[in-house]
Formats: C-alpha cells, structure tokens, sequence
C-alpha cells in the first residue's frame, strides 16, 4: 500500500474529508520531514509509513473530536511542537486557522519555517523561544503532545489563553493523580478518547479550563 492510500484510508476511517491536494500537502511535509530527519533528527520514527500513522493521522484524530466552533477562525498555539506536530497537520487541513508553533530548539524551528516557506503556510508563525516568554492572551487555544506532565502545560502555557480559551493535552494513557494535580486555577473539562487508525495504543485528548 502507498503512502497515499494510507494517508487516505486513514483520513476517511476519521471521518474526515480532505480534498486530494490537501492530501498531497501533507505527504509533501511529511517529505521535508523524512528529508530533514537525516540530519537533523527531528523523529525517532524513520519508517515513512509508521511517519503517516504515528505523525499525520495521530495529529489529525483531534479533528473527529473536536467542535468546529472551536476551530472555526481561531487562533491555536502548538507548544513544544517539535518538528511541528500536531500544529502543521492541522494548519494544512484547516486552513481558516492561525497556528503558532513555539519551539526553543532551533534546528526544529529552522525546520518549521522551511516547511512554512515550501508549503505556503500563510496561517502558520514560527515562535523560536521559551513558551513562557510569548504574549499573554494572544490565543484561543493551545495544543500539545510533548508535555509529559498536565500540571507543568498549564503552568507553563495557560498564560497563552484568552478568557474561555482552552488547553488542549494529547496524552496516551489518562493517569488519575495527574489529573488531580493541576494548578488550582485550571480543571479537566473532558477527557476524549481518540481513535487513530493503525496505531494499537490508548489516545485521549484532555481538555483543560480554567476555574
């Protein structure tokens, strides 16, 4: 099987409609990924097609549990994005979205704004610092799958927010003290299980608000 019928058989098992140029713009990111990770190590994945399912598609499972309203012309942050997951994917789906990757490893930003540029990214900026050194309430929303720990991603990044802005945790397994030890300020909301087609491993999207 292709890369592409991969990439399309796991968008439609999500349930998401992504027109074929689209599609063709995720595999050419996934390219540069491939490209760049020879040298510069970006992922420990090398396998293209592990590359689709644990990267793309993993990135992309928020989509199928997520509101619009909460996508809808907002302004997103992808905190410790690393190679720029899950905040390019979802900048090239979604479009009508501005997406801030902040990253403080430069190779990996040196990285984020090659893609920027080759892919014409116009919704996506490439934040090269500390995520506690960016604008208070300069976002709607903030995502991450890097944060190991609940407690230190809203403490770190919950300055980002609007009022009502929330903070979005991808996480694998949901460990019960974790949650628990949150700032006082911030509380879980909802706990989503996401499905990813391919990978046979727990997901959830944690959704954190303040008080």
């Amino acid at each position: 099987m292709s890369l592409a019928v991969l990439l399309r058989e796991g968008l439609a098992a999500l349930g998401l409609d992504v027109p074929p140029a689209t599609q063709i713009k995720l595999l050419d990111y996934l390219a540069l990924l491939v490209k760049w990770n020879r040298t510069y190590n970006l992922t420990a994945i090398r396998d293209e097609r592990e590359m689709v399912t644990q990267h793309l598609l993993d990135s992309l499972s928020v989509l199928s549990v997520l509101e619009k309203s909460a996508l809808a012309t907002r302004r997103w942050a992808d905190v410790g994005s690393g190679a720029g997951l899950p905040g390019i994917p979802l900048a090239i789906v979604c479009p009508e979205l501005s997406v801030t990757l902040i990253e403080t490893v430069e190779k990996k930003s040196a990285f984020q704004r090659q893609v920027k540029i080759e892919l014409g990214l116009g919704n996506v900026a490439v934040a090269s610092t500390r995520v506690e050194d960016v604008p208070a309430a300069t976002c709607d929303a903030v995502i991450s799958r890097a944060f190991a720990d609940l407690a230190d991603f809203a403490r770190l990044s919950g300055h980002l927010v609007v009022p009502g802005g929330k903070l979005y945790a991808m996480k694998g397994h949901v460990i019960p003290a974790e949650l628990e030890g949150l700032p006082v300020e911030w509380q879980v909301s909802e706990c989503l299980p996401l499905q990813v087609p391919g990978l046979d491993a727990q997901r959830h999207l944690i959704v954190i608000e303040k008080v």
